[in-house]
């Protein structure tokens, strides 16, 4: 089965506003099922893709503190 979960995350999410995109976010870490951190992990690479040097170094500070 070749799931594209880049491609369905993108299209799910394109027209949501960021209450709705919150609200994913958040009811999918209350969740703890293990399923859903792919897709927790395109917001993850989104995030990264569009943060400069100082944005990334200070993502890279909270994961390190909080490991």
């Amino acid at each position: 089965m070749d799931i594209k979960i880049r491609e369905h995350i993108r299209s799910n999410f394109k027209d949501s506003d960021q209450k709705e995109i919150k609200e994913s976010i958040i009811s999918s870490i209350e969740s703890k099922d293990e399923v859903i951190l792919p897709g927790l992990g395109v917001f993850f690479e989104i995030l990264w893709n569009g943060s400069d040097d100082n944005l990334k170094e200070t993502i890279l500070e909270t994961i390190q503190s909080h490991l």
